[in-house]
């Protein structure tokens, strides 16, 4: 049996007992008995910690059952995180909860909400800079993109089967249509890193990502072509985009067509990703964005690893003796590898989480934001040489990235605001 004892200058506490009765109320009312019974008034008290804790009209064993989602686990940042609601006792009982005249809990979680947004933003920004450093790091003394590319799969596949195995993440239950409808979403998910790592293998990581901003063309084309429409907003914002990458081609010093293909060919397959996701998926709209991109991680290693054999395995044992011999620390490549892949799987996981914790809007400033600073962070790094045309070409299409996700985000909001008045 469980008992909860709550008392008006002390925490909540539980304690274990042998005895298999309902929960022992007794400490609410010195009078009330061990056997549960509803009480008979519904009065709210002040604890010391500032939250309220209402006296339920209902049996005290329902808290009990709806307690349960005060502890959730999100996996975050590396799958084990705990988020706590603050949710009063009280929504046990149905009736409405009463706010404290001064109105500190409203005004205690905004600053709360304030520190998760920017811990959410930083651990985001953090995971794909190391990324970004690391894995160009490895392509340069080891330029075999279809086998790093692979192994960031397999690392983020034995993550989410680890935290599945260990119940540290629920899994979604398997079946036949659910894994049918991710065939797809996970080929295009194939599609779009490997030809990114192949990119990051030819050309300047930020030129990649310059190149890699101008997503939103691609997808307001092929979503137009599927019948979506947009307003003119729209339609303007992604002319920045298309000049400013152009500028930025041009200028780039270390250009190489094979990078910029594959840049493009990853803009490709990562808007059909999210196109073909929104019409696959609609009907498992319970599986929450980890375990959903666990899945396509798993599927994606499955296609691309036996490809991968194919394109470059002859080459990976002399590959891999010239890269030991390069950096001279056998320890030192096996550190950049590793790097690559834990981090790939973070900041993708991370990416997932925040779109389910903030606003799409925010989102997408954010994700522009994020650009923003992988961009200089990896020059800075790197001492990649910027001409100042080049550095013009990348400022403009990354505004444009900005504008477009500005008019898009209003279109998606008049769209939901339009399907909850009818």
């Amino acid at each position: 049996m469980i008992t909860l004892n709550l008392l008006h200058t002390s925490p909540v506490t539980f304690s274990k007992s042998n005895h298999k009765n309902p929960i022992n109320a007794s400490f609410f009312y010195p009078n009330l008995s061990t056997r549960t019974r509803p009480f008979r008034k519904s009065t709210s008290q002040s604890t010391e910690s500032g939250f309220k804790v209402c006296n339920p009209s209902k049996p005290v064993s329902q808290i009990c059952r709806s307690s349960t989602h005060l502890n959730q686990i999100y996996g975050y940042p590396f799958g084990l995180s705990v988020k706590t609601t603050s949710k009063t006792l009280g929504a046990a009982s149905g009736a409405p909860q009463e706010s404290s005249p001064d109105g500190q809990i409203e005004e205690a979680a905004k600053p709360n909400k304030t520190l998760q947004l920017a811990v959410v933003f930083g651990l985001w920004y953090f995971q794909n800079i190391v990324f970004n450093i690391y894995n160009k790091k490895a392509l340069n003394i080891f330029p075999f993109p279809w086998l790093l590319a692979s192994f960031q799969l397999f690392v983020g596949s034995v993550w989410m089967l680890f935290l599945w195995s260990f119940k540290l993440q629920p899994c979604p239950k398997i079946t036949k249509p659910f894994v049918i409808a991710l065939l797809g979403p996970a080929l295009f998910h194939t599609i779009g890193h490997i030809s990114a790592c192949v990119s990051f293998s030819k050309v300047a990581v930020s030129f990649t990502h310059v190149i890699k901003s101008s997503e939103p063309v691609f997808s307001v084309v092929f979503s137009s072509f599927l019948g979506d429409s947009y307003p003119l907003k729209v339609w303007l914002s992604i002319i920045p985009i298309v000049l400013g990458c152009s500028l930025a081609a041009i200028t780039e010093v270390s250009f190489n067509f094979q990078g910029l293909w594959g840049a493009l060919i990853s803009n490709v397959g990562f808007v059909l990703r999210n196109i073909y996701s929104k019409k696959s998926l609609q009907s498992f709209k319970e599986v929450n964005g980890l375990n959903l991109y666990g899945w396509i991680t798993i599927l994606s290693l499955l296609y691309l690893f036996p490809v991968a054999v194919f394109v470059e395995g002859s080459q990976w044992i002399a590959g891999y003796h010239k890269a030991i011999e390069t950096i001279g620390t056998p320890s030192t490549f096996y550190l950049w590898v590793i790097t690559s892949g834990v981090f790939y799987h973070l900041y993708n996981q991370s990416s997932y989480q925040a779109l389910d914790d903030i606003s799409p809007l925010t989102f997408s400033v954010g994700n522009t934001m994020k650009r923003v600073v992988v961009i200089v962070s990896t020059i800075l790094v790197f001492r990649n040489p910027v001409r100042p045309l080049n550095a013009l070409g990348s400022a403009i299409a990354v505004f444009g990235t900005f504008l477009y996700s500005q008019a898009a985000s209003k279109k998606i909001a008049k769209k939901n605001e339009g399907e909850k008045k009818s």
